[in-house]
């Protein structure tokens, strides 16, 4: 090869890679979103878009959001992740362990970053926590490792507590491994668990009445998007029966729900933001470690205890990190 074209090859070898990028630099970007529930609800959402801006993602300019939800029916998820296929977007961001086992089963090769589904590795998601494989990563919080302390602290503000009833979802994959904890965890209390369950929101008022049948002390409800969905209901409910009851979702607490313990979910929103950012950039996402929460909430209503009768020790107070008067 001459000189010249020693110095033209060089020349297209440099010029190719910053072409390439001046190329990705105008693309815009597809991310979609698959929700089991009804929306993408706040304020998880202005923390997942405050989490892209940070990268610089800006939505209209160098990213779009498809959103598709199965308006809590599970069996509406294989259909919405086909749906997300077809319009072939660069990453699919879930929430729950459904919508992330949906997603899963439904491509093996486009991105899939899940947000907050409890115990992904028991659950069959992923490998494990530190190499997830495939192509699946994203946040998992610990919710089967959860249960045993919202016992605890539902013991703590109801101290002379034996019975308590713990409402699941038998749709919810993650629910069989949590109960188990929580059988364990309730016998390390010496409170006896009553084990409820309900699918759907038309089996809430059978869960309810068999609840008063059982003659508990105080209700455990496990995170389910559903029951979240259902929050005011089942907080109305406890309040009308008089029973304490504890939720892993700050928002029962806001509706007038007694207790929330479990992670700060628009922070795993947040974080989420930097996993679609990596990606887009070009990692796999089997090789980005599943991450779980490092910030946890405990939430206490001081007027519903109130209402409950009840006298909330000084010791659980001090540890909240919100009391609602």
């Amino acid at each position: 090869m001459t000189h010249l074209g020693i110095v033209a090859l060089a020349l297209a070898l440099l010029i190719a890679p910053i072409a390439a990028q001046a190329q990705q630099a105008g693309k815009v970007y597809s991310i979609g979103y698959l929700g089991l529930g009804s929306s993408f609800e706040e304020p998880n959402r202005t923390a997942f878009y405050r989490g892209l801006q940070e990268h610089g993602w800006i939505e209209g300019q160098n990213f779009v959001l498809t959103t598709r939800f199965a308006q809590l029916k599970p069996e509406r998820l294989r259909e919405m992740v086909a749906e997300l296929v077809q319009r072939r977007v660069d990453v699919i961001v879930v929430q729950s362990a459904e919508a992330a086992l949906a997603a899963k089963h439904g491509t093996s090769t486009i991105p899939i970053v899940a947000v907050s589904p409890a115990d992904a590795v028991a659950i069959g998601l992923v490998a494990s926590l530190a190499r997830p494989g495939a192509n699946v990563t994203g946040l998992s919080y610990l919710g089967t490792e959860l249960i045993a302390k919202q016992i605890e602290l539902l013991k703590e503000a109801v101290p002379n507590l034996s019975r308590v009833a713990a409402l699941s979802n038998p749709a919810n994959p993650t629910h069989a491994p949590r109960l188990r904890a929580a059988v364990i965890g309730a016998q390390r209390l010496r409170v006896q668990l009553e084990s409820i369950e309900a699918r759907t929101p038309s089996e809430l008022d059978k869960a309810f009445a068999t609840i008063m049948r059982a003659r508990v002390g105080g209700v455990l409800v496990l995170s389910d998007p559903m029951f979240a969905a259902e929050a005011r209901r089942l907080v109305q409910f406890a309040s009308a029966s008089g029973l304490p009851a504890i939720y892993g979702f700050r928002n029962f607490v806001d509706a007038g729900g007694l207790i929330s313990y479990g992670p700060d979910f628009p922070n795993l929103f947040y974080r989420s933001a930097a996993y679609v950012d990596k990606i887009l950039k070009g990692a796999k996402p089997g090789d980005l470690p599943i991450e779980q929460p490092t910030k946890f909430e405990l939430v206490i209503n001081r007027k519903t205890a109130k209402t409950l009768g009840l006298t909330i020790p000084p010791s659980l107070l001090l540890r909240a990190d919100q009391i609602i008067e």
